[in-house]
């Protein structure tokens, strides 16, 4: 390979940027080369509309990709629970490096924890996911929460609660350690309370399917469980049907005794937005040493999930 610097295309948020920084960092040492960021504006950064109505899925990806296929950058990094479930021929997913944090956090005002809200309190997030799971705990536990929809970056998010105008935002925790901003944290929410979004925490890094020596070089930052993990994730989405912007909770991880990896065991969720019906089940099995292994373990789940009603709860289902 040669010594030309290799351009990373990247959103422009201030996330996308942190993240993508640390990628360029990474991919710098395996390479040797130098890496460039190009900054790309996609369609979800301009729109104000919220990603339930927009499509969710690909909203943050198809400009990347577009990138991607013009030649105009040599690889791309996203948001992996940002990635639609069918992955384009054209395009590899070269790597996805070990993941972040998977869990959901609150950002409440006076340091408060979600149990410990006030009555009627306010809670602000973009996510059908959350707030199906954050109504449905609430109904469970006799608490007594109002979910608000939101868009915006972190900032703005933050600011909603720091003006009074909320008493608490719901973040990803990866993005807030990505960006330094994990210590504004004021709760983090078990993933029994709140399952994440398939992929959550994760990276993608993608790029041409036919440059198998950038292919091989991304490579070397590939982390398998994680992608094995992520995998059953997604597939479970996909044959739920559901697009990124669904009330899909899931998370695959290893079950070890001491050491050694035994298993992984793969947790889904779908729920009215209300909370008032979810259907969460989850599965167990060997660790997937395969893609197809993997994919397989999230078709079983979803399958048992449709027979107990979950696609009656996801509203329009994506197609």
């Amino acid at each position: 390979m040669s010594n030309k610097a290799l351009r990373l295309g990247t959103r422009r948020s201030k996330l996308a940027m942190a993240q993508s920084g640390q990628v360029a960092d990474a991919v710098s040492r395996v390479t040797g080369r130098p890496v460039e960021l190009v900054e790309i504006t996609t369609y979800g950064d301009t729109s104000r509309e919220h990603l339930a109505q927009i499509g969710g899925t690909g909203v943050f990806v198809t400009a990347l990709r577009d990138a991607l296929l013009r030649g105009e950058v040599d690889f791309a990094v996203h948001s992996l629970k940002d990635l639609p479930t069918g992955q384009p021929a054209e395009l590899a997913l070269a790597a996805i490096p070990e993941r972040e944090d998977p869990r959901d956090v609150i950002v409440a005002r006076d340091a408060l924890k979600f149990t410990d809200l006030p009555r009627g309190a306010r809670i602000g997030t973009g996510s059908p996911r959350r707030m199906a799971q954050l109504n449905a705990y609430a109904r469970t536990h006799g608490l007594d929460i109002e979910t608000v929809p939101i868009r915006g970056n972190v900032d703005t998010r933050i600011a909603l609660v720091r003006d009074g105008k909320l008493d608490a935002v719901v973040l990803a925790a990866a993005g807030l350690n990505r960006i330094g901003r994990i210590d504004e944290v004021t709760d983090f929410l078990s993933v029994d309370t709140v399952l994440p979004a398939p992929g959550q925490g994760a990276l993608a890094i993608e790029c041409a399917a036919g440059n198998a020596d950038l292919i091989a070089a991304l490579g070397e930052l590939d982390d398998p469980y994680t992608r094995a993990a992520v995998t059953a994730e997604r597939s479970l989405l996909a044959a739920l049907e559901a697009g990124c912007s669904a009330p899909v909770g899931a998370l695959a991880d290893l079950l070890a005794d001491g050491q050694i990896v035994k298993e992984m065991r793969l947790r889904g969720i779908v729920g009215t937005t209300d909370g008032s019906r979810t259907v969460q089940l989850s599965t167990t099995g060997p660790v997937p040493e395969t893609y197809g292994q993997a994919m397989e373990l999230g078709r079983e789940l979803a399958t048992e999930m449709l027979a107990q009603g979950a696609a009656g709860l996801m509203g329009e289902r994506a197609h």
